[in-house]
């Protein structure tokens, strides 16, 4: 019954002031409100990175020639690997298929629109390893690879540019000046930032390479693990075997670079939690500026209501009694303040992801770590002032003016 009674007089002692009491909690209601939206938006951007890395192949290795220099200059990039090369690394065991890629910049062009584009030239797998899925028509096949064909598949924003509603297949387009068919359109993946899948074109790596570039090397070789094999290893089988086969001495650097597209992953998970977590310290900074407002009119309040504590404690308050209400009325600010700067959080959360492109992520944790520092930063910031009135000496207290 005593506890409720304090819990009483602490809210009429908030409600006598209200305008202050609003001030007070204006940090808390602010920080936490920061808290919650730093955090969702770091949570989505996280999951967009993540989505766009992983929709390249989670079970992904990337083989590309290494820089070539001297005296640790760089002086550009080799040209050592083949297609030997990829029909080699698929008979290593944990390989389920192999892709290898060239690619340039190319002019392509239907009836009066033309458009710069990237060309990408590879094997009929390449879709598979990149997980892209056809929408309409269908790949090419190995005969077509066989024979040089000239056939082509359309990222879903090349096909808009090139025949805008229209339907793309079975139509012929000039890549280059040279007549090309496509047989195909992907369905979307979403622009990557740095690179659009969805605007490209792509045909087989032997008319590319013979007919539109006149290469012998191909710029990368994509290997796709198998699912019950070990990345690991096979990258470090795959090392071995690109070095016996390069003829590359004991000791020496290797002349290629073998990406691992799962480390990837969790280099940028490892650096998206680092973003999430400086982000959440941004929002902390707030609730600890907020602890400090409340600090203030707490020792402002203990001083106006200097007689009331002689009086309380002059007919048998105790020194506990004084400091719980204090501390509850610190706590009481601080809650409110929380769940206010909760709901605004999560509104704010919302708003930012239906009016931008950031995704946001609200989570359940988020919320409560947020209103956990709260009530923190309440009972801290509070024990200061009402540790001061607990001790305030009756006398003095009934004799202040």
């Amino acid at each position: 019954m005593l506890f409720w009674m304090i819990v009483k007089v602490a809210l009429k002692s908030l409600s006598a002031n209200k305008l202050r009491s609003v001030l007070a909690m204006l940090g808390i209601i602010i920080g936490v409100g920061a808290v919650i939206t730093n955090l969702a938006i770091g949570s989505g951007t996280r999951q967009q990175v993540i989505a766009r890395f992983s929709a390249m192949g989670t079970n992904l290795l990337v083989v590309r020639p290494a820089q070539r220099g001297s005296g640790g200059v760089m002086s550009g990039t080799q040209q050592n690997l083949t297609v030997d090369d990829a029909q080699a690394i698929l008979k290593l065991s944990g390989v389920a298929a192999v892709a290898p890629v060239v690619g340039r910049n190319v002019q392509a062009k239907y009836l009066s629109q033309n458009t710069n584009v990237n060309m990408t030239g590879s094997a009929t797998t390449y879709l598979s390893i990149r997980d892209f899925q056809i929408e309409r028509g269908r790949n090419f096949a190995d005969q077509d690879v066989d024979h040089w064909a000239r056939v082509a598949v359309l990222g879903p924003v090349t096909a808009s540019n090139l025949f805008g509603v229209s339907d793309a297949v079975d139509q012929t387009i000039k890549i280059n000046s040279i007549n090309f068919r496509v047989i195909g359109v992907l369905k979307s993946k979403g622009d990557q930032g740095w690179f659009n899948p969805d605007d490209q074109i792509i045909i087989p790596y032997t008319t590319a390479m013979h007919i539109l570039m006149g290469v012998i090397n191909v710029r990368e070789i994509d290997v796709e693990a198998a699912d019950n094999a070990n990345i690991n290893s096979v990258q470090s089988d795959l090392e071995t075997l690109l070095r016996r086969l390069h003829k590359t001495q004991p000791g020496a650097p290797s002349d290629v670079d073998i990406r691992n597209q799962a480390d990837l992953i969790a280099t940028v998970t490892e650096t998206q939690n680092q973003f999430i977590v400086f982000l959440g310290v941004v929002g902390g900074v707030s609730l600890l500026v907020g602890g400090i407002g409340i600090m203030n009119i707490m020792l402002v309040t203990v001083t106006e209501r200097t007689r009331e504590i002689g009086i309380r404690k002059a007919i048998g308050a105790r020194e506990f009694d004084i400091l719980s209400q204090f501390l509850i009325e610190a706590l009481l600010m601080s809650g409110v303040g929380g769940l206010v700067g909760a709901g605004l959080g999560i509104g704010a959360s919302w708003a930012v992801r239906s009016w931008t492109s950031y995704a946001t992520i609200v989570s359940p944790f988020s919320v409560m770590l947020a209103m956990f520092v709260a009530g923190v930063v309440g009972i801290f910031f509070g024990f200061y002032p009402a540790t001061r009135a607990a001790k305030l000496d009756p006398i003095e207290a009934l004799r202040y003016e």
